[in-house]
This record gives C-alpha cells, sequence and structure tokens, in this order.
C-alpha cells in the first residue's frame, strides 16, 4: 500500500503518535489513516475535486466513517459520501481504486458537475479490485447508508457490489487482485514497462488482506450479520457457499515445507495455487504478515473441521519458530536519503519479537529485495527508498500467539497447544 502523506497536520500527527510501518502492520497503518483523513475530510469536503493526487486510497476516505453512531448514516453527508460510491462503482459492480496510476478518487468531495460526465465514462472501466481496500468498504459504506436511509438506490448498489464479489471468485475458492482483467491502457502499459511478475493481478490475493477481507465481508452476510438482514436468502447462501470454497482455497494454499504445513505465500498461482510472486520486490516465499490475517480468519470459523484445526496449529507453531529476537527497526533521520530519512536494523536483547515480511521457502532466511528485483539478505541491502517505502518487519504475530491463540486453542484444541508442546505432523 502507498503511504498517504496527505498534510502538513497529517505529517504532524505522524510524528506524534511514532507511526513505524513496519511494527504496527496493518492496524496501526489504519490508524494513520484514519486520523489523517479526519483532520482532512470536513476542512477539503468543499474545495477538493472529484478525483486528487496519488496517495489518498478508499480505505483513508471511508474507514473514518464506518464506525459512525446509527444516526449519522441518516444524513446529509453521509447520503452525499454514499451517492459519491455509487457514482464511482463500475459497470462490473466493484470499484477501482485509481482513476489511472496517478489518481485516486476523492469519496468525500462535493462533486463538480463539470466533472459528471468523466466520471460516468470511467464507469466502463476493467479495473475494480480488491486492493488498498476496494469494493469490500465501499460495500459496507452502503449497507450502513441503506440500513439508516432505506433508499433503494444504496441496496442495488450494495447488492451490486457483493454480485461482483461472488462473479469474481474462481472456482478453487480464490479471489484475483482485479476482477475482469485489467484492459485499461494505464495497467497494460505498467505491466510492459517494468519487471513485475507477468499477470499477478489474476494471482490469488492475500497481499494487504485483500482476499480474507472479501471472506470476512461474506461470511458476516452468511451468518445473517443484523447490518446486511436486506440481503435475500438465496444471495446469502450463494456467500455461504462462497466462504466455504475459500476456506478451502486456503488449505490447499497452506505451503508444506519438508512434508510439514507452515504458512501462506502473499499470492498463489491461480491455477497451480503454488506461491507466486507480485511486484518485483515481493518474492515468492513466506509470509510473516500476511499469514496472520488468514489463521485469524481460520479461528474464526464456528465448527472448525480437522482440517481447519491442523492448518491453524501447523501455521501458529511456525509463527513461534519464525520469531526474531534481539533487534529492532528504528526509523532515523538522515538528510543524505530520499526523504530525510532512512531504516536501520540494530541489535536491542531487550527488544520484543519481530518477524520478516518474507521467508525463503527451505531455507528459513529472511529475503529482502529492491526494485531491482535482486534477492538479498539484509534490510541494509535494498535501496534506501525501497527500504523505507515498505513493511519489511512486523510485530502482528504477537497477539495472535500471547492472546487469540490461547483462546482458541482452548475451546477447539484442548490439550494441544503448540505453543508449549510443538505440533505433530502426518
Amino acid at each position: 500500500m502507498d503511504r498517504v502523506m496527505h498534510s502538513p497536520n497529517a505529517v504532524m500527527v505522524a510524528d506524534k503518535i511514532s507511526f513505524h510501518e513496519h511494527q504496527g502492520g496493518f492496524l496501526v497503518r489504519l490508524l494513520f489513516l484514519t486520523v489523517t483523513a479526519w483532520l482532512s475530510v470536513d476542512a477539503r469536503a468543499q474545495e477538493t475535486p472529484a478525483w486528487e493526487p496519488a496517495g489518498v486510497f478508499w480505505e483513508a476516505r471511508l474507514r473514518p466513517h464506518m464506525n459512525e453512531k446509527p444516526d449519522w448514516y441518516a444524513g446529509d453527508e453521509a447520503v452525499r459520501i454514499a451517492d459519491n460510491v455509487l457514482l464511482y462503482q463500475c459497470d462490473s459492480g466493484g470499484w477501482p481504486k485509481t482513476l489511472g496510476f496517478k489518481q485516486r478518487y476523492n469519496t468525500t468531495a462535493v462533486v463538480d458537475e463539470k466533472d459528471r460526465p468523466a466520471l460516468l465514462a470511467a464507469k466502463s472501466r476493467t479495473d475494480s479490485t480488491i486492493d488498498n481496500g476496494s469494493t469490500f468498504t465501499q460495500i459496507e459504506y452502503l449497507a450502513h447508508v441503506f440500513t439508516a436511509t432505506k433508499q433503494q438506490r444504496f441496496k442495488d448498489g450494495c447488492v451490486k457490489g457483493i454480485d461482483y464479489l461472488l462473479a469474481a471468485q474462481y472456482d478453487n475458492g480464490g479471489w484475483p487482485q482485479f476482477h475482469p482483467r485489467p484492459r485499461d491502457k494505464d495497467y497494460l502499459n505498467r505491466i510492459k514497462s517494468n519487471r513485475d511478475t507477468k499477470d499477478y493481478f489474476a494471482h490469488i490475493t492475500f497481499n494487504d488482506d485483500a482476499m480474507i477481507s472479501v471472506l470476512r465481508l461474506l461470511r458476516r452476510i452468511a451468518l445473517n450479520d443484523p447490518a446486511y438482514a436486506f440481503v435475500d436468502t438465496a444471495r446469502r447462501s450463494r456467500c455461504e457457499k462462497a466462504v466455504a470454497k475459500g476456506i478451502d482455497c486456503i488449505l490447499k494454499c497452506q505451503v508444506l515445507v519438508a512434508g510439514k504445513r507452515t504458512v501462506w505465500c502473499a499470492q498463489h498461482d491461480s491455477k497451480t495455487l503454488a506461491p507466486a510472486g507480485a511486484r518485483v520486490y515481493e518474492k515468492v516465499s513466506l509470509s510473516g504478515h500476511e499469514s496472520v490475517s488468514i489463521v485469524r480468519f481460520l479461528m474464526g470459523v464456528e465448527s472448525p473441521s480437522p482440517q481447519v484445526i491442523e492448518a491453524v496449529q501447523s501455521a501458529v507453531a511456525w509463527f513461534e519458530e519464525s520469531k526474531i529476537k534481539g533487534i529492532k527497526v528504528v526509523d532515523k533521520v538522515d538528510p543524505s536519503k530520499p526523504g530525510g530519512r532512512d531504516r536501520v536494523v540494530v541489535a536491542d536483547p531487550e527488544a520484543e519479537p519481530l518477524w520478516g515480511r518474507f521467508y525463503e521457502i527451505g531455507t528459513h532466511q529472511l529475503i529482502f529485495s529492491g526494485n531491482d528485483g535482486v534477492v538479498e539478505r539484509s534490510l541494509a541491502e535494498v535501496e534506501p527508498a525501497r527500504r523505507t517505502g515498505y513493511m519489511w518487519y512486523c510485530t502482528t504475530p504477537a497477539d495472535l500467539l500471547a492472546t487469540a491463540y490461547p483462546a482458541w486453542q482452548k475451546k477447539f484444541a484442548p490439550g494441544k497447544n503448540v505453543l508449549t508442546q510443538g505440533v505433530s505432523h502426518p
């Protein structure tokens, strides 16, 4: 995900909360996005165009409004934003994250009528995606507004989005980053002009919690969550089947190393389910970050099968074995580097455990890479811009091991705590 450095106030807030993407993972990033959007939305709503420079995604614009009081969603601001969401919805039923690679949609802006024809024309684009919070975020927001207003257009847009997600699912249960395959000029040119893995947009995408976020949404619908009470029985049944297929896909994607189940790659091949690369610096590997959300999702299965229990147990054991102790990652001021800062790994015997973003399959060594695509063995070997512009270490597994797993294990695997006993493999 791209960073949001949206305004001077946002930068100030970032400094005050000591934002470190490599240590906070998705939740800290989401907090940062929420704060920056909160600082900017009201002040800019009357003056910002319907699209804006790169750096602001759906999650930043809509997430601050996902937990408003129920009566807020019936208000003028909520309805205006919901109408913008409908305006940006593609004919496919999904939403893009950009107008191209240079402009993001601005969901909270007051749309100038002179911009409307261009926005309507953009509906035919083929770049609907589940990346960067797109589509599932808009569906959730429209559900809130329909529940509060009962205005049919919001229900229609929400249901159209749900149908898009159902249509985008592969027969094997996975979801691609984009559906349908992008045919727009911006995307095709990008594929041709860099060294990213060919057609990685079509891979089953766990990266940045894309597929897992879709599954969470569909599971809520399948379980008759009150927020989606308006969804008809037939569509709810389709969501239930899609979730079951998604879980089956997750189980089949779990990577085996020397006969042992481990975790997942951030992407998997859409046909073979094998681990797959994506952007030039995102290599085939075991993910110490994305795998956390996958495990948490599996822990949320109400009546887990023996296969689901084994998948969770094996992954948790892998996380325990993959802890990195005695170091910490520090952002420091360095005027000689791009952006005036650098990121370094330093020794610290008292530091909390870290996990790498990417572990090489087979050797279990950490791997890093820059925009040249060369695999490196330390963060220091990556060029400064990529070193500081990507999350190479994380702490996201810590709470999984300390809190979520013990509660789950007592309920579903009593007497079989892999943190204390290890795990047996068939």
